[in-house]
């Protein structure tokens, strides 16, 4: 079947899941074990984007002299469908996914996949793979774009051929057992970004230099890294790969501050989503730089009560306790889930569940 809309050949999968099959993978999905029956892939060659096809999820064959595997081409997104309270399935603002996506690939010298495209061909997989949508509480379907340059050129310069691709899984909750705030890890030896350079872009390369900082803050009993300004190694700016809010409480007035977007920062649909949230709950937000010692300062003086992160993946994740080589070490309201991080996270979460008025327009209705 073909969607001349879309451009897209539709080819089902001739082996598809069986129905308890897929129940049993839904039954216990995890985060990225278990994929959908089906794929979404689009070919850019001859300066244009070729038709789709929807087809069974299955390996892609790549030339082992394909650019993205020696040069590091390749960007990614993520992005959540949620069942909704009618039987029906809603995306959560598919459209600034596309538009990063888009960034992320001007910042690498690729081409931009078109924004209506890229949602429509997204929605058409969820509607293929609606019977693996999740029905409890806590659980959704994780939509993967990805993109990467395929040129079998060795040559240093921007691929001429790409690759988009987009999978599915269903997701569990982020945290099985309950929210549970985290021991972080300040990192003095490591940067995740630095001016200039591609921390504002959601490319793969960003993540594979994450991980020796990643593996160092687990040997020291931690779950996260807390990354630092490149500079002066001074200014926070990122829990792994997700933003960070500040709570400062004077009197009756909560303030949210969060790091600036500063071309270091990756641009965060959460954060954007809570910083147009906040103010409808009764807080004031700040976008500027923290320091380390005003962290840490403000902690001991009681002017910052909370801090969490914030990302697609587990939506918001409190902060308990900050540990360091040489920065200090300091626990965070007294290790609890505060109130604020917690009114905030079930706001977001009802709008995502249509459990409550999507006031912002931020839901994309698929089915």
């Amino acid at each position: 079947m073909y969607d001349p809309q879309l451009e897209l050949l539709i080819e089902p999968s001739t082996h598809p899941h069986s129905e308890a099959g897929r129940a049993a993978r839904l039954e216990a999905p995890g985060f990225g074990r278990y994929f959908t029956d089906h794929m979404v892939t689009c070919r850019f060659a001859d300066g244009a984007w070729s038709a789709a096809r929807l087809t069974a999820y299955g390996p892609i064959l790549v030339d082992p002299a394909a650019t993205a595997l020696h040069y590091g081409q390749s960007i990614f997104e993520g992005f959540k469908a949620y069942l909704q309270p009618d039987g029906g399935v809603a995306s959560f603002r598919p459209y600034d996914n596309a538009r990063r996506l888009a960034d992320s690939a001007r910042r690498l010298a690729m081409p931009a996949f078109p924004e209506d495209r890229f949602v429509g061909l997204a929605d058409a997989l969820v509607r293929q793979d609606r019977a693996w949508v999740p029905t409890r509480r806590g659980e959704s379907m994780y939509i993967r774009p990805l993109m990467f340059a395929t040129e079998p050129i060795l040559g240093i310069r921007p691929a001429k051929e790409y690759l988009f691709v987009l999978l599915a899984f269903p997701a569990g909750p982020y945290f099985p057992q309950g929210v549970k705030p985290v021991t972080v890890w300040l990192s003095e030896e490591y940067v995740r970004a630095a001016p200039g350079g591609t921390g504002a872009a959601k490319c793969a390369g960003n993540y594979a230099a994450s991980l020796l900082a990643q593996a160092q803050a687990a040997e020291e009993g931690c779950g996260q890294v807390v990354w630092l300004d490149a500079r002066e190694h001074r200014y926070v700016e990122e829990m792994g790969g997700m933003n960070i809010f500040f709570v400062f409480q004077d009197g009756e007035t909560v303030t949210l501050v969060t790091p600036e977007l500063t071309g270091t920062l990756l641009p965060g649909i959460t954060r954007a989503s809570i910083l147009q949230l906040a103010p409808s709950l009764g807080y004031h937000i700040e976008e500027r730089r923290v320091s380390v010692d005003e962290w840490r300062g403000s902690i001991e003086s009681g002017r910052m009560v909370e801090a969490f992160a914030c990302g697609t993946a587990a939506v918001i994740t409190p902060i308990g306790r900050v540990k360091s080589r040489n920065l200090g070490n300091w626990t965070i309201a007294g290790e609890t889930f505060g109130p604020v991080a917690q009114r905030l996270r079930a706001a977001l979460l009802d709008v995502q569940y249509g459990r409550q008025p999507d006031s912002f327009g931020w839901m994309h209705r698929i089915l």
